[in-house]
């Protein structure tokens, strides 16, 4: 299990982002290492955790559960043959493309190290928002996105900081007692909510916006 490419995106000037600046770093291209990834801070006043990395809409994005994203060079391989282009590292905005890691197998809670010192810990999944169909362009992507088997990717919390870089192996250190993994998260926010009381086991681990989905549809609905 390695990672293939640490990217970051400058903040630029887009039209299809909500954001109140009108800015998306979404475009992420692969850096030179080695690249300083570390707990933000609270989310709403913090950007990412990846050193260089623009977090244009803090409503959504950016803090300590959000502090990185990862997305398998896997499922960017399945999403080229189904596209008909080109997904080169970085492509789904992600921060840290990988291969031979599980990601959305990936347990909540579940510990990655990456090279000698950094310690992530998966938090959930990513939701698709309008900026992420925009910078695509293909059609309905969204839903198309959010309905693929291939999964969307893991959010991540940094627990142990430091520096990365292209090449660097990735191990997992840790795994919780419980069976929520990334992508049954994504499914119980998304197209399957009558599963989201049953996540509610991993909530120590939880990123807050996907707990509060999951506690309120608990709270409304009771247990699945």
């Amino acid at each position: 299990m390695e990672l293939l490419s640490v990217n970051v995106g400058r903040a630029r000037p887009v039209e299809y982002t909500d954001a109140p600046s009108g800015t998306s770093g979404i475009d992420k291209r692969p850096v030179e290492g080695p690249v300083r990834v570390e707990a933000p801070g609270p989310k709403g006043v913090a950007g990412g955790g990846v050193a260089g990395d623009a977090v244009c809409d803090l409503r959504f994005h950016g803090g300590d559960d959000r502090a990185a994203y990862a997305f398998a060079r896997e499922d960017l391989d399945l999403w080229e043959k189904e596209l008909g282009r080109p997904l080169p590292n970085g492509s789904f905005g992600e921060n840290l493309t990988t291969r031979g890691l599980d990601v959305n197998g990936a347990l909540i809670g579940e510990r990655w190290r990456i090279g000698r010192d950094l310690v992530l810990e998966v938090t959930g999944g990513r939701i698709p928002c309008r900026t992420f169909g925009g910078f695509l362009g293909e059609t309905g992507w969204v839903r198309r996105f959010t309905e693929a088997a291939a999964g969307p990717g893991a959010l991540l919390r940094v627990i142990e900081p430091g520096e990365i870089r292209a090449g660097d192996p990735v191990s997992v250190v840790h795994r919780p007692g419980h069976d929520i993994t990334v992508a049954l998260l994504h499914r119980a926010a998304t197209t399957e909510r009558a599963l989201l009381p049953r996540t509610l086991v991993a909530a120590e681990w939880m990123e807050s916006g996907l707990l509060e989905a999951a506690r309120t549809y608990a709270a409304k609905y009771g247990a699945a």
